[in-house]
C-alpha cells in the first residue's frame, strides 16, 4: 500500500459526542474497513455499545415488540423493518418501529401477504 492510496484529510470522516467532550478521525478505521465499508455506521454503534449512548447527529430506527422484551435499534430503516417483519411472522407479535425523523409505525403478521 503506497501513501497514493490513502485518503485525503478532506475524505476521512470525523465523528463528535458532546457527551464525552471527544471528536474522533476514523482514519484507522476508514483505512482499515475500505470505501464502502459503513466505517461511520460501525464506529457509531460500538460507540453506542461502549458508552449507552450514540454519537452527535446519530439517531438509531428502535425496533421493540409489544409483547416480549425483544428490540433492538439500527442505523437505517431496512434493516429495522426486516427485523420487524421477521420478529413478527416467527412469534406473531406487534413489533413498534419509532424511526429518527418521527416515523412510527407498527408491524405484525397480519401484514405479511404470504403467511398462509
Amino acid at each position: 500500500m503506497t501513501d497514493d492510496s490513502a485518503p485525503n484529510d478532506d475524505e476521512v470522516p470525523t465523528v463528535s459526542c458532546t457527551r464525552c467532550d471527544r471528536e474522533w478521525t476514523l482514519d484507522t478505521e476508514f483505512a482499515d474497513l475500505g470505501p464502502g465499508s459503513h466505517a461511520i455506521e460501525q464506529f457509531a454503534l460500538d460507540h453506542e455499545r461502549h458508552t449507552g449512548h450514540f454519537p452527535d447527529d446519530v439517531t438509531p430506527w428502535i425496533v421493540q415488540c409489544q409483547r416480549c422484551p425483544d428490540g433492538d435499534q439500527f442505523l437505517s430503516e431496512r434493516p429495522a423493518r426486516r427485523w420487524a417483519a421477521t420478529h413478527a411472522r416467527h412469534t406473531r407479535h406487534a413489533v413498534r418501529l419509532e424511526g429518527p425523523a418521527g416515523v412510527d409505525d407498527v408491524v405484525s403478521d397480519d401484514d405479511d401477504e404470504t403467511h398462509a
